[in-house]
C-alpha cells in the first residue's frame, strides 16, 4: 500500500471551475484527475453547510434503539433504500462492517406488473423517526441533484465537447447513503474492494477519520485522507459502460477504524438503467474518441469485474438489480426471490 501525500493528490476547485477567468485551466485539471489518475477531490462547493448539518444529526441518528431504525429497514423496500444493520451487507464475498441508510432521489410512478423487473428499484424512500433528519436529507439531495449536474456538464467540457453531451444517459434516481463504521481489531475491512454500481460519478464526504484506499493505475491501493470540506469523486460503472471500458471505474475500499467511529456520506449519481451496451456502442462513439487512454494494464491485472460491462445482462438496470441482490441476500430473498435463486448459484 503506498501513502498519500494530500499535496500529491489530484484537487479541483469548483469555484474556478465556474469563474470564467480560470475555468479553462482547471477544466485540463478536471480532465487528467479523472480519466489520467481515476479520481479527485473536488473543494469549495456550496453544499458544505448541509453536510455539516448531516454529521451533526448521525451519532444520535445510529444511536436510535434498534427497534426505532428497523422500522424503516431496508428488506422492506424493494428499491434498495432504508436500514441496514451491520453484517447484512456483503462486497467482494465479505460482510461489510458498516451499518447505514439509504435513501434516493423521487422517481416515477411506481413500478407495474409486466414492467422490467429493474424498475423496482425506482422507488420512494422511507425516513427514520428522528428530529429534523426528512427535511434535511431532502435538501442534500435536492442540493447534491444540482451540484452533480453542473458537474456533468464541466465533465463534457473537459473532452471538449458540449455541456450536454452527457445528459442523455443520466437517470431519474440518484442515491445517498449514511455510513457508520465502527470501531474494529486492525486490519478490519470495512468494506471490501469494489466499483460503485449505481450510475456516473459517486460524491463522497468521508470526517476526519480516514480509511478510504483507491487502487491507482499502477496497481497499488493509495490512501486518500479527509481534506476538510472536500468530495472524493470516483467515476462508477455507468461511466465505464459508456465509455466502453476505456475510462474503468474506480476501484475502492475502505479500512475500518481501530481507535474511533468513522462516518461518511457518499452520493452516487445515477445512469438511466434502460440503456444497453449495443446502444452506447453508437450513442456514445463520439464522446469515446474523446477520452484520453491511459496506460492502467498493472490496474486492471488485480481489479474487480464490472458488471455493466458484461453482456449477458440485458440493460444496465438488470445488471444493477444482480449488484443488489447478491450485496442484499435478505431484500433479494423477500422482492426477488428468482434472481436471488440465479445469482447465487454463481
Amino acid at each position: 500500500m503506498a501513502m498519500a501525500d494530500t499535496a500529491s493528490l489530484p484537487i479541483v476547485d469548483y469555484r474556478r471551475l465556474r469563474d470564467t477567468s480560470t475555468k479553462k485551466d482547471e477544466l485540463k485539471k478536471l480532465q487528467h484527475a479523472l480519466f489520467g489518475i481515476g479520481f479527485l477531490y473536488l473543494i469549495n462547493t456550496e453544499v458544505t453547510d448541509t453536510v455539516k448539518q448531516i454529521y451533526d444529526i448521525l451519532p444520535g441518528l445510529f444511536a436510535m434503539p434498534s427497534e426505532k431504525k428497523e422500522a424503516v429497514a431496508m428488506v422492506k423496500s424493494p428499491a434498495f433504500v432504508g436500514y441496514t444493520k451491520l453484517g447484512a451487507e456483503t462486497t467482494a464475498g465479505a460482510t461489510d462492517m458498516r451499518e447505514q441508510f439509504d435513501f434516493g432521489t423521487v422517481t416515477k410512478d411506481a413500478w407495474k406488473e409486466g414492467e422490467p423487473m429493474w424498475r423496482r428499484m425506482e422507488g420512494p424512500s422511507e425516513y427514520p423517526d428522528y428530529p429534523g433528519c426528512e427535511p434535511l436529507i431532502r435538501r442534500y439531495l435536492g442540493q447534491m441533484t444540482d451540484l452533480t449536474n453542473e458537474f456533468l456538464g464541466f465533465v463534457g467540457e473537459s473532452l471538449e465537447l458540449p455541456s450536454d453531451v452527457l445528459n442523455p444517459f443520466l437517470g431519474t434516481m440518484h442515491r445517498l447513503k449514511l455510513v457508520k463504521y465502527p470501531r474494529s481489531s486492525p486490519g478490519s475491512i470495512g468494506v471490501g474492494p469494489h466499483k460503485d454500481s449505481s450510475g456516473l460519478f459517486t460524491f463522497l464526504s468521508q470526517d476526519s477519520v480516514g480509511g478510504l484506499q483507491v487502487l491507482s493505475k499502477s496497481g497499488e491501493w493509495i490512501d486518500a485522507p479527509p481534506i476538510e470540506g472536500s468530495f472524493v469523486i470516483n467515476v462508477q460503472q455507468g461511466l465505464e459502460a459508456i465509455t466502453g471500458g476505456v475510462c474503468s471505474a474506480t476501484t475502492h475500499r475502505v479500512i475500518a477504524p481501530t481507535s474511533t467511529t468513522r462516518y461518511s456520506i457518499p452520493f452516487f449519481q445515477g445512469i438511466d438503467p434502460s440503456l444497453t451496451l449495443t446502444e452506447l456502442k453508437s450513442a456514445a462513439a463520439h464522446i469515446v474518441s474523446k477520452v484520453p487512454v491511459s496506460d492502467d494494464t498493472k490496474k486492471r491485472a488485480v481489479d474487480v469485474p464490472s458488471e455493466y460491462l458484461s453482456p449477458v445482462y440485458p440493460c444496465l438496470g438488470d445488471a444493477y438489480l444482480r449488484n443488489r441482490v447478491v450485496s442484499h441476500p435478505d431484500v433479494g430473498q423477500k422482492w426477488y426471490p428468482d434472481l436471488y435463486l440465479k445469482y447465487s448459484k454463481q
